[in-house]
């Protein structure tokens, strides 16, 4: 009976996939996150989090940055990573100004750079006493074991 709805072109939950567009343009609510889980679109670093039994693994995907000035932090339950990557855009010469009187110009801008704090919320059985990062290739790896206790335990059946 519904099958209609959903094939028709122009179908009724068209028309409310438009509305809620519209809604946003004027709202301005496009760049935000879609749930409480989610970040807006572009945060910086993109981060993976992902775990096995022995550990949580969070992959931050940051070029460009330098590893000695990347603060890895866990407390109460939270795994920051913040840093800075510096910018990469033309500055202006002081004496090419006084020439010419003319700044550098930057046509598009899609890199982000400047401070950034990303934060993760651990899992309870996390063990903030066992945790390891390195960078390579761009890619931050950041690992927090799990305490003994809540690791799995085969059992041997007799």
């Amino acid at each position: 009976m519904y099958a209609s709805l959903l094939n028709f072109p122009g179908a009724f939950f068209g028309d409310f996939e438009r509305l809620r567009r519209e809604l946003d343009d004027v709202f301005d609510t496009g760049g935000l996150p879609a749930s409480i889980r989610s970040v807006a679109p572009g945060a910086f670093p993109a981060i993976n989090v992902g775990n096995t039994a022995q550990s949580l693994e969070v992959y931050a995907f940051a070029p460009g940055i330098d590893a000695s000035k990347v603060e890895v932090t866990v407390d109460r339950g939270v795994l920051t990573i913040a840093g800075e990557r510096p910018s990469d855009l033309p500055t202006s010469d002081p004496g090419a100004d006084a020439k010419s009187g003319a700044k550098p110009s930057v046509f598009s801008r899609e890199r982000t750079s400047g401070a950034f704090r990303r934060a993760i919320s651990l899992p309870d059985d996390a063990d903030p006493a066992q945790v390891s990062a390195n960078y390579r290739d761009g890619v931050l790896h950041i690992s927090v074991a799990r305490r003994q206790a809540a690791q799995p335990t085969r059992i041997t059946v007799q």
